[in-house]
């Protein structure tokens, strides 16, 4: 180490505490300055660690770096393009990413606000060298060119069958992805235009979106661009607004951000307004028209709500079909039950002897959200009726994913706790 730099590191570390000082400052002045040097230690950290984890976690700009790239060699194409990388009238602002392969950002799109979404390949994490670009292009491999209309629509009701299993409903959902795919609405798809929305499909999200569409509690698609896509924003994204980073957890008391966010939430009548709305997205993802679906991480991150107080499902990135979900879990070897888990929390049992793993979810949608429920919903509920409520959401916290309880049981304890919210609420302001 240079002799200059180790005199500062002396100074820095040592002068605080040199007795030159000690003995030319009171005692209770030294004290002050120490407590001072360890703030000035503590912020530093925070501010390194902050950073870090922004410049770790936000690539928006190689995102669309790389989207307008392809557009503008023809490699794509899609309702937004021309917004993102012609007229510039579609921003990006603040960065939401959570992990770096997957960038989420609020933006204003022609003076409105929305969300952007777009997706980056592990190879991107590092220089952007022609070998990143050229993994990336992988994206866009399929069609090829010379694919007839009639090709792309077997293939779109191959995907989507593997996707959502076998429906009877299959064909209106490839119609749906057609009609979406044909950007300029002159009853043709572009090769342009298949390649962006078969790179779309790629994304669990994207599909359960178009799947999704027509029900009011999950997020509206609004354009795309290639694999970039843009959503409607969720006012809250999270129904609690505090959310303690992991790396502050150890210095953070988990008793202090349960109180915070109990003192920040909204009224009890709102989020029982809020319930109801988780309740009947819960009814819509169970034998919908394209099957029934799993939610595999039933965090609070997960599910939020508008400036209404209407439950909007802020990710789906969560939810996956039974399709998708037993496709996975079948034949999966295992040693616990741990083994045998899609996602955070879609877990089936382990059948030890055979050493596979059953394909039966063992906690039903239900159970989990209900799971949620007790600690957003309870506290500071009315008296009247705060012991039948936490009678019927422990009755619903024990509930099982066995076929067997799957139908009339859930209809009925769901009936019951809407039935029982909704009287509460009813002819109030909060209705």
């Amino acid at each position: 180490m240079p002799r200059s730099l180790r005199r500062l590191v002396h100074l820095v570390l040592f002068c605080p505490l040199s007795k030159g000082l000690q003995s030319r400052l009171p005692a209770v002045k030294v004290k002050y300055l120490l407590v001072a040097w360890f703030g000035i230690l503590v912020a530093s950290w925070v501010i390194y660690m902050q950073y870090s984890s922004y410049s770790e976690l936000c690539r928006g700009h190689v995102c669309t770096m790389l989207i307008c790239d392809h557009y503008r060699r023809g490699i794509i194409s899609g309702s937004v393009c021309k917004s993102l990388c012609e007229e510039k009238t579609l921003s990006l602002q603040r960065c939401l990413s959570v992990t770096p392969t997957h960038q989420v950002y609020s933006a204003v799109w022609k003076e409105k606000a929305v969300l952007v979404k777009c997706g980056i390949e592990e190879s991107m994490r590092g220089e952007n060298g022609p070998d990143s670009l050229w993994h990336d292009n992988n994206l866009y491999d399929k069609p090829t060119r010379g694919t007839s209309m009639d090709e792309f629509r077997a293939m779109l009701h191959s995907f989507l069958k593997d996707s959502v299993g076998e429906q009877s409903s299959l064909g209106t959902l490839v119609n749906r992805v057609i009609s979406l795919a044909d950007v300029s609405g002159d009853g043709k798809v572009s090769l342009a235009e298949a390649k962006s929305v078969w790179a779309l499909l790629q994304i669990n999200e994207f599909v359960l979106m178009v799947a999704l569409q027509d029900k009011e509690h999950a997020p509206h698609l609004l354009g795309f661009c290639g694999d970039l896509y843009v959503t409607e924003p969720v006012a809250h994204s999270a129904l609690f607004r505090l959310e303690v980073p992991g790396w502050l957890q150890p210095v953070f008391p988990a008793v202090l951000s349960v109180t915070l966010n109990q003192w920040l939430a909204p009224a009890w009548p709102r989020r029982a307004r809020i319930t109801i709305g988780l309740l009947e997205f819960v009814e819509e993802v169970f034998h919908g028209v394209y099957g029934s679906f799993y939610i595999c991480d039933a965090s609070p991150r997960r599910v939020g709500y508008n400036e209404k107080y209407d439950f909007k499902m802020a990710d789906l990135q969560s939810v996956a079909s039974e399709a998708t979900v037993k496709g996975f879990l079948r034949g999966r070897t295992c040693e616990a039950n741990a083994d045998c888990t899609y996602g955070r929390d879609c877990t089936a049992t382990c059948d030890r002897l055979a050493r596979q793993c059953n394909s039966e979810v063992v906690q039903p949608n239900l159970a989990k959200v209900c799971a949620l429920l007790q600690d957003f919903l309870l506290f500071g509920a009315p008296s009247d009726l705060r012991e039948d409520l936490e009678k019927q959401l422990r009755t619903c916290v024990t509930l099982s994913g066995l076929a067997s309880q799957m139908e009339v049981h859930h209809s009925l304890v769901l009936n019951n706790l809407k039935t029982l919210l909704w009287k509460k609420i009813s002819n109030t302001k909060y209705s």
